[in-house]
């Protein structure tokens, strides 16, 4: 899982830094400077972030691109479809 991923799945459950720490036991500092590329955290609090997005429905494709995942029962019988967050692709053209 990238920086990038963390923060987009963090983004889609709505959450905070401060939030996704007490999912997860780690502090607001270490998930900003993962999600900043300001640090490269230890294998076990990836792991952690990882299973706290996992339980709360966020998928990761093969791709790593997480999109949250909901059954009918937890949108009260709706279906909303998931949300599905895409890394913008910027493109260059050549002049």
């Amino acid at each position: 899982m990238t920086a990038e991923h963390a923060r987009a799945a963090r983004t889609l459950l709505k959450w905070s830094r401060v939030r996704l720490g007490a999912k997860c036991n780690l502090s607001e500092t270490t998930i900003s400077d993962f999600e900043n590329g300001l640090r490269k955290p230890h294998p076990r609090k990836v792991a952690a972030v990882l299973q706290a997005f996992e339980g709360a429905g966020i998928v990761f494709s093969a791709k790593g691109s997480p999109s949250l995942a909901r059954s009918e029962g937890q949108t009260g019988g709706r279906h909303t479809g998931n949300r599905t967050w895409r890394r913008r692709q910027t493109h260059c053209s050549a002049e």
